[in-house]
């Protein structure tokens, strides 16, 4: 099993061999259509393509999100460079986001230099699948950000291809994604609330360019030359209808528009098809579980990820809690006391003090101790009766 939160899980993920195996990543577009199916290119993986099955149910977003990077980074190494080597892949990946380093982009103060490759990769995919700071902004938006994620992929092919990373690749890239996203939402003839907040996530998910406010009104107007790959012009294609997608039902000018944008990328009519049907298929399927198609109540889709994150937190460290708690008389008095009556102001104090000496010797549950963090505590306090002896719920006895 692999815990993409603790070090060491890059090194685990390729000893495993959970990767992209070489048959596949003779064709692009065959790469690219696995890919999308795991849902990575519409920032929400349900999957990780990999050779032998890896289970990431419990896993959060980010660490779904991190091993997907990887994955789809070592994809395109292999199909690019034709080699399997690890070492080689990690050494040349650093070396491209170094190239890419924008300002205000601090890992290098965080990278030792005398990490291995894989530790400093590690940091470095971290911190590519961080969102917003704010914590319910950052659950709320995570799934456009992820989305443009593989602006890292589509870069790294660039950077292998050309031996550098061509001159504004990057933001050029996201110069057109903005302006397509922009020039897909005008085809509505109703717009929505979820339209309204699609450009503005993908405005504050960019990371190389500051939106300007300059308005596109038509396609002629893009730079869409710079995009020479056919992995390029799939990925711009797909945000678009991803862009479009609000329903069931394709208004005619949204169909004309995607079909006026695949024929000016010189892509085939089967693909144009084939990429509407394939975006309403996975929403369709997968519509409940993404926060923005849910942006009525986002303070409810923070809590409710809040809850998972401590629910696989406590699973994790379930027998080291345990152990704790053991140790932890008056704590365990004070849980059951709580749940017969409700507790003083003194004895509040008490419990959190005392749940929060416990959390510091977890190092997975430091969370608890960082600003804002005790706000998770009635979280944490909710979940730790499932894993105390039977005999501390009243409720079970006969």
């Amino acid at each position: 099993m692999i815990n993409p939160s603790a070090h060491g899980w890059i090194d685990k993920f390729f000893s495993k061999y959970y990767l992209l195996e070489s048959p596949y990543l003779i064709d692009s577009k065959d790469f690219y259509c696995r890919t999308r199916a795991t849902g990575f290119i519409y920032g929400h993986v349900i999957s990780i393509d990999s050779s032998e099955p890896l289970l990431i149910e419990g896993w959060t977003s980010e660490e779904i999100s991190k091993v997907a990077l990887l994955n789809s980074l070592f994809g395109i190494y292999q199909l690019t460079s034709k080699n399997q080597d690890k070492a080689e892949f990690s050494k040349m990946v650093l070396k491209f986001y170094n190239t890419i380093n924008p300002q205000g982009f601090s890992l290098l103060k965080k990278i030792l230099p005398n990490e291995s490759d894989s530790i400093k990769l590690e940091k470095i995919i971290n911190e590519r699948v961080q969102t917003n700071d704010n914590m319910v902004s950052k659950n709320f938006s995570h799934i456009v950000t992820n989305a443009l994620l593989f602006i890292d992929v589509l870069a790294f092919q660039n950077f292998l291809i050309n031996n550098e990373l061509s001159k504004n690749y990057i933001q050029k890239t996201e110069e057109i994604i903005l302006g397509i996203v922009s020039l897909a939402l005008t085809t509505k003839s109703n717009k929505t609330l979820y339209d309204d907040l699609l450009i503005k996530l993908f405005e504050t998910s960019v990371r190389y360019t500051k939106f300007s406010g300059t308005k596109i009104d038509s396609l002629d107007k893009l730079p869409l030359e710079i995009l020479q790959t056919n992995l390029e012009k799939y990925y711009i294609m797909d945000l678009a209808a991803m862009a479009i997608w609000n329903d069931s039902e394709m208004e005619k000018k949204e169909a004309e528009f995607l079909h006026e944008l695949g024929y000016t990328l010189q892509l085939e009519k089967s693909y144009i098809v084939e990429c509407i049907s394939a975006i309403n298929q996975f929403i369709n399927k997968y519509k409940a579980d993404i926060p923005y198609f849910n942006y009525s109540n986002p303070i409810k889709h923070f809590y409710d990820q809040s809850t998972q994150n401590v629910v696989n937190l406590i699973t994790r460290n379930k027998k080291r809690l345990q152990k704790e708690l053991a140790e932890s008389k008056e704590l365990v008095v004070l849980l059951a006391t709580s749940t017969q009556r409700e507790l003083d102001t003194q004895e509040k104090k008490k419990m959190k003090k005392q749940l929060l000496d416990v959390c510091k010797t977890i190092p997975s549950l430091t969370i608890f101790l960082l600003p804002g963090g005790s706000l998770l505590l009635p979280l944490l306090i909710k979940f730790i009766p499932q894993i105390l002896p039977s005999s501390f719920n009243e409720n079970l006895d006969n």
